[in-house]
């Protein structure tokens, strides 16, 4: 039997387990007790922010590690958890011949695997800020978009997202522009201007209150207009080339709408009790069957909260199995290199053994 005991310096477990967290600070729990070891530089502000509770120790010290020692041996602790992928090794090796250590990939990412009711409203609201931001970011493309780069087009969202600095970013905003969206993390280029005809992929999200939102449209500028519903309509005169490919605007309404049905289809059918990679399969297999499937070149969605990508994970390899309380991304794509890529990202919340979109 594994012990619940456990040391991380993880800043989202951190936070989860203390309303604070500090990017020097480790963390340690021993039964119901919680000792949070920082340098003098955060102890006097994780004092005053960290949540109010009798279990929680917030402790000053110049040597984290030594201090983390001293607790151990003081508390007569003989076994800790420990994530092997966020532990690094000289930190492993200062501590394996004072206590047993034992190896538990993620652990405290499946800790809050599933949300409370609390955390779900923040999520929602998170994610209702998000698309705020892309409807004004779709008003900023309709009136001054016209002949702007995807390096500019990237300052401009970030910019909207935080709204003056009051909400940090989840990740770095994803913005292409035709051949560009056929990568799915595609870095903005000054070359790639915005024209009309032309296709936009933006993936985006903020922090409310620490939670993660992510979304990801793609729309079609035309007539110097617009808009990031899912419902998407190519002007049939138009068409993308380059030196290699051509693609006609009617392959691009047919890509488009194949992405749109993986998606609907498995927001619709995915139900609790199923695992990752049968939720997985549903986009998957639609996507097989209209031919395009080695063009979808990531899993279906991951979980958020906290950390922006975090468990559950919806891929071909997850055997998690989806349970009430759990929220992720469902997200499929479609990318032809260098030409023309689509991607429909929504959150999801499961409750009463169904999927309900977060917005």
């Amino acid at each position: 039997m594994q012990t619940q005991d456990y040391i991380t310096r993880d800043e989202s477990a951190m936070y989860y387990e203390c309303g604070y967290s500090a990017d020097n600070a480790i963390l340690l729990r021993f039964g119901n007790e919680l000792k949070f070891i920082t340098d003098a530089r955060y102890s006097a502000e994780a004092k005053e922010l960290s949540k109010k509770q009798s279990n929680l120790e917030i402790i000053e010290s110049r040597d984290l590690r030594k201090e983390a020692l001293r607790q151990i041996t003081q508390n007569h602790i003989k076994t800790l958890r420990f994530d092997p992928m966020r532990m690094c090794v000289e930190e492993y090796l200062a501590l394996k011949d004072s206590v047993v250590l034992e190896s538990q990939p993620n652990f405290t990412q499946l800790m809050r695997i599933k949300k409370t009711q609390e955390e779900i409203d923040i999520l929602r609201q998170s994610q209702k800020l998000n698309l705020q931001a892309f409807e004004t970011f779709a008003h900023y493309i309709t009136q001054e978009g016209m002949g702007k780069n995807e390096k500019f087009l990237w300052y401009k969202i970030a910019d909207i997202l935080q709204n003056y600095g009051e909400y940090p970013l989840s990740f770095d905003p994803i913005v292409g522009i035709n051949g560009n969206a056929a990568k799915p993390h595609a870095l903005p280029s000054s070359n790639t201007i915005l024209q009309n005809g032309d296709t936009l992929l933006l993936d985006c999200g903020l922090r409310y209150k620490r939670y993660c939102s992510d979304c990801t449209r793609t729309a079609f500028f035309i007539n110097n207009t617009l808009h990031f519903d899912k419902e998407q309509l190519f002007d049939n005169t138009q068409c993308i080339q380059d030196s290699k490919n051509t693609i006609t605007v009617r392959e691009k309404q047919k890509i488009y709408d194949i992405v749109k049905k993986a998606q609907t289809q498995t927001i619709q059918n995915l139900r609790a009790g199923m695992s990752g990679k049968e939720i997985d399969s549903i986009a998957r297999n639609i996507i097989n069957e209209s031919g395009y499937g080695r063009y979808f070149l990531h899993s279906t969605g991951h979980g958020i909260g906290l950390d922006i990508h975090e468990m559950p994970f919806i891929s071909q390899k997850s055997d998690t199995i989806i349970e009430d309380g759990m929220v992720f991304s469902i997200e499929p794509g479609i990318y032809l290199d260098g030409v023309f890529g689509v991607r429909i990202e929504d959150l999801v919340v499961v409750k009463n053994g169904r999927a309900e979109i977060l917005e």
